[in-house]
């Protein structure tokens, strides 16, 4: 298991408790080398995620928690040229890819002691951060921002999760859980944490496998990147390991109301700051401050990589295109429809198109 260090300091992350930052210089943490895979070692008698054990950040002793999350479903456009995919993480036990990463993260919390946690979320993480709290006995509050989708909201409540909904946008909902961790709580970030990165990048083990190991292209939504990190990530430990000969390309889409890594990556900014954070139906990615943003456009520029944005107009049709092949996706997934649209002809095949979110989650207000 590759050990966690401050990527400011060097700082290793502590053995027994939970932290999302540096307690020394406030700095980020993230796993000290490559990420790892052995095929070996892989459990096919093992269910969904927990195939890739080995590759997790998990000790032999911990507990897991689980329900039932991955071994998702790839689905051609049409089936007999298989050029265009849609990887199905909408079909996930609480509706979105979120699970795979909740799953690692929560089973850590659990074998570190924690017995309650705060999160903060436009909506499919807190919905899973609440389900698998909910699966393993921690106490969960969530904040959300007051434009949260009723679907997922409801979600966090019937879990059995405290929601606290906070005025403005996705931004202030990360303030008021900052601010609250003053009573000593345990923040359970999806984002700073880099514990259920490892469960993400187990989308690039089921591509593979797929596909007969022949992915082209990967399209994935981006907002704090967890998605596309984990699976880029996923991908370069298949190399390392000689079990794949080249990475995908790959492609971040963000919503252009709201596109900071797009805009930095393409040069239009110098700084997140100066990022619009505007509204948008994508609401999954309305992060103008993405934690491991510089990390991701580091991954996308070794790699050949780009990450683009998509026009507040394009969102609904893509959706009803989406949903007239019968991928029933949240506005966040249907960017990557108007991404392939826009990219279809210069990009590698096989292409595949995470639909990170199920169309349940949402209604128009």
């Amino acid at each position: 298991m590759a050990d966690i260090r401050c990527m400011t300091c060097g700082n290793p992350y502590p053995e027994t408790n939970i932290i999302h930052i540096c307690e020394k210089c406030r700095g980020i943490f993230d796993f000290d080398s490559e990420p790892f895979f052995e095929d070996s070692r892989v459990d096919l008698k093992l269910p969904g995620i927990w195939k890739y054990w080995h590759s997790f950040s998990l000790e032999p002793s911990s507990p897991v928690i689980t329900l039932g999350e991955g071994d998702t479903p790839l689905v051609w456009e049409n089936s007999a040229k298989m050029e265009v995919g849609f990887k199905l993480e909408s079909l996930n036990p609480t509706g979105s890819y979120k699970d795979r990463g909740t799953a690692v993260l929560v089973s850590q919390m659990v074998f570190r002691g924690v017995k309650m946690s705060v999160e903060d979320s436009s909506g499919n993480a807190g919905a899973s951060f609440a389900a698998y709290c909910a699966r393993a006995g921690i106490k969960a509050r969530v904040f959300v921002p007051e434009s949260a989708s009723g679907p997922k909201t409801r979600q966090i409540e019937e879990y059995g999760a405290e929601l606290i909904r906070i005025p403005g946008p996705r931004s202030e909902a990360a303030r008021a859980v900052l601010k609250s961790l003053e009573d000593g709580s345990v923040y359970g970030s999806h984002a700073y944490l880099p514990f259920g990165l490892t469960g993400i990048s187990t989308i690039a083990y089921e591509l593979f496998e797929q596909t007969g190991g022949n992915v082209g292209t990967v399209i994935a939504p981006t907002g704090h990147g967890a998605l596309l990190l984990g699976v880029i990530r996923g991908f370069k430990a298949m190399k390392n390991a000689g079990k794949c000969l080249r990475l995908p390309h790959f492609v971040g889409v963000q919503a252009e109301n709201c596109s900071p890594m797009a805009m930095l990556f393409n040069k239009a900014i110098t700084d997140y700051a100066d990022a619009p954070e505007g509204k948008t139906l994508a609401e999954g990615v309305r992060v103008s401050r993405p934690v491991r943003g510089n990390a991701i456009i580091k991954e996308l520029e070794e790699s050949d990589g780009e990450i683009i944005a998509i026009r507040e107009e394009e969102i609904t049709p893509a959706l009803v295109e989406l949903a007239e092949m019968g991928i029933y996706s949240e506005p966040t997934s249907a960017l990557v429809w108007s991404a392939y649209k826009h990219l279809e002809q210069k990009l590698p095949r096989p292409i595949i198109l995470i639909i990170s979110g199920n169309g349940l989650k949402y209604y128009p207000t």
